[in-house]
């Protein structure tokens, strides 16, 4: 079971490469199988279209190797502490990528308003951004403390991170993530798409509103209820 968790995680991982969300090697992609405990992650210092099933690394909650010839990525405790925090939510994936338009947002510490009924497809309401770390933060455990950020940012503003699967780091990065680590490459590639379109939106009119409630509701609830009209069913 673990040899087709470790190949699921390791396409994703490839994903990043095939869809322009990394460059050289940043970012990373892991799963989480509740059945063990166990988070998969993108090794250390890999190429994303060299990455092999062989090398994604095993790790427990706590970020311990439990099997893998190489070290894991560098923000395996920000992907755990997610994990823990929003398992409940469904979370069983986890996308941390540099795609230029998201990052820009989260460089600027700007939320992506929810400008058009595309972002209220993937995302209910705006994708926040979270605070700067402190100094002593990043002295002392920087990428944990990314993790406690993130979910402090979630907590603090009751955001339900089933309906809002991203979240911008400032002066860092987004993160996204979703039911397996294929879903949560999904919802990076719609965040990426949505930040250029919102950052398009602002510059052709700087007063445009976000889209009202009513119809932001509308179509998030059309395409997330158990009878949604999106894809087909079987007659």
């Amino acid at each position: 079971m673990l040899e087709a968790f470790k190949h699921e995680v390791c396409e994703a991982n490839r994903r990043l490469a095939d869809e322009n969300l990394a460059t050289l090697n940043w970012g990373a992609v892991s799963g989480y199988d509740k059945h063990t405990d166990t988070v998969a992650i993108m090794p250390a210092g890999v190429a994303h279209e060299d990455v092999k099933p062989q090398d994604i690394v095993l790790v427990d909650l706590d970020g311990d190797i439990i099997e893998g010839r190489l070290e894991p990525c560098r923000d395996t405790p920000t992907h755990c502490l997610i994990y823990k925090a929003f398992h409940h939510a469904g979370v069983y994936g986890v996308c941390h990528m540099f795609s230029p338009y998201a990052t820009m947002y989260a460089q600027a510490r700007m939320p992506i308003p929810c400008m058009g009924m595309t972002h209220a497809d993937y995302f209910y309401g705006e994708v926040p951004v979270t605070r700067d770390l402190t100094e002593a933060e990043v002295a002392q455990s920087y990428e944990a403390d990314v993790g406690r950020v993130i979910i402090e940012t979630f907590r603090q503003n009751e955001i339900n991170p089933a309906l809002t699967p991203a979240v911008l780091v400032a002066g860092h990065a987004p993160f996204a993530w979703g039911p397996s680590a294929d879903h949560a490459v999904n919802n990076a590639i719609a965040l990426e798409a949505v930040a250029q379109m919102c950052h398009g939106t602002t510059r052709l009119n700087p007063s445009a509103a976000p889209l009202p409630k009513y119809m932001m509701d509308k179509r998030h609830n059309r395409k997330h209820r158990s009878d949604s009209p999106y894809g087909q069913r079987l007659l």
